[in-house]
């Protein structure tokens, strides 16, 4: 780099600098307030967006409640349009509903779309370990299997190997199960859990 000895090299050199690049920078300071606009014309953009499918969604869950078939449509058209959060939630309040009518084919259908719309790693976790469970009521064993796979976090551990006993046992793995189960209790399971794993696990001993 070239050093400047004196105050009246370095103003010239300042001048030089501007008249060789001046029109450079008047077009990178246009750009650069361009893309500030931009940035937050997209931002107010993504708030009204995310306004109105809250609103879009409430109304949804709030029909939903009612369980007419025309209301359950309504809802389904609202998960399957909205790729966010809202789309999510509307997903696994579908799956639920679905799940109390025995649906467990619709069910799927409802986890497996929310499960392509999240990133979060909880939420994912969770819609993954409802997918297994909705899985086995199907007698898809090795489905379950495979989406317990997809289970990730330590809060989870518990719950998932709980699942992965079920579908073990169901499969007539006897020594997998009782496994799993163990694993399940030493996972850091809730208190409740820790009841229920070592109720199979006596069960499976008698």
């Amino acid at each position: 780099m070239e050093v400047y000895t004196t105050e009246n090299e370095q103003v010239d050199a300042v001048r030089r600098f501007f008249a060789e690049n001046g029109k450079a920078l008047a077009v990178g300071v246009v750009l650069g307030i361009g893309a500030l606009v931009g940035w937050r014309f997209w931002q107010s953009h993504q708030n009204s967006n995310m306004m109105a499918a809250s609103q879009s969604y409430q109304e949804a869950s709030d029909r939903l409640a009612a369980g007419k078939p025309d209301d359950v449509s309504a809802a389904e058209a609202f998960a399957k349009a909205n790729s966010n959060s809202y789309g999510v939630l509307a997903s696994l309040e579908l799956a639920k509903h679905f799940v109390e009518q025995n649906d467990f084919a619709k069910a799927e259908q409802q986890l497996v779309l929310a499960q392509g719309q999240t990133k979060d790693d909880n939420m994912l976790a969770m819609i993954n370990l409802r997918l297994a469970r909705v899985q086995l009521q199907e007698k898809k064993l090795d489905e379950a299997l495979k989406t317990l796979d997809g289970v990730k976090g330590e809060g989870w551990a518990a719950m998932a190997q709980d699942a992965r006993g079920d579908a073990l046992l169901a499969k007539g793995d006897t020594k997998g199960a009782r496994e799993a189960y163990s694993k399940g209790i030493e996972s850091n399971a809730s208190q409740a859990l820790q009841v229920l794993l070592r109720m199979k696990l006596n069960n499976l001993s008698s």
